[in-house]
């Protein structure tokens, strides 16, 4: 609970940062809301809102090693105009991002990448109860921000759950995906799940080099919807 309250401290710091650095971004304008060369004020720029788990929070390593922050890194590498926003919870479950997605949707957003279901997953809860929660998330956002896109995130399930179990639950992310004709990242987890060195002692928690793997898996499916239409 600590951690949770924690995480949602500091996410509110992060947005107050945001809006801060780009007010002081803005130049002084006069009441006709421009600068001294007569230019209007630039945009702030839109939020890509990463919600998620402690995978997505960055649990073990430091804020700019998660895969979000490589993501923001991503983004201005490629001189992309999107500002990165992390809501990554420590132990949150799918019915926990239910219960604050409203919240978190206070700020327009552009694109939400959802990650979520994975400690639904270690506890085996019923796939679907789990997508149930998703499906309600999407809706929330739909209807909240009709402008704004999703991202799904594709989990793999524990292997120690069982075969049948392990299928029910992986089919969930692709079948929500297809019935909402949404963007998905396959397995946020591909290349990284099981390989000893890219993993904490904990065997669940990437190091920062798993990270950067996570980051790639997610920046081939966002990328694309970065990029302006030609």
């Amino acid at each position: 609970m600590i951690a949770r309250y924690a995480a949602v401290a500091a996410l509110v710091a992060l947005l107050a940062c945001g809006r801060e650095r780009e007010g002081a971004a803005q130049p002084d304008t006069g009441a006709g809301g421009r600068d001294a060369a007569g230019a209007a004020p630039a945009a702030p720029a839109p939020v890509v809102m990463f919600v998620g788990t402690s995978l997505t929070a960055g649990l073990g390593v430091e804020p700019d090693q998660a895969y979000p922050a490589l993501i923001q890194q991503k983004i201005d590498s490629a001189g992309l105009n999107y500002r990165v926003v992390n809501a990554g919870v420590s132990g949150e479950t799918s019915a926990g991002a239910l219960r604050r997605i409203d919240w978190l949707l206070r700020e327009p957003v552009a694109i939400l990448v959802l990650e979520t279901g994975a400690n639904d997953g270690l506890r085996g809860q019923d796939p679907d109860s789990i997508r149930g929660n998703i499906q309600a998330i999407i809706d929330r956002v739909h209807s909240l921000q009709p402008a704004a896109r999703v991202v799904l995130v594709g989990m793999n399930s524990m292997p120690n759950l069982g075969r049948v179990y392990g299928a029910r639950f992986e089919e969930v992310f692709p079948e929500v995906a297809r019935a909402n004709g949404l963007p998905i990242v396959p397995a946020l987890l591909a290349g990284v799940g099981g390989v000893d060195s890219l993993n904490q002692p904990d065997g669940i928690h990437p190091t920062p080099e798993g990270q950067k793997r996570l980051a790639a898996n997610v920046w081939q499916t966002l990328h694309p919807l970065l990029v302006p239409s030609s």
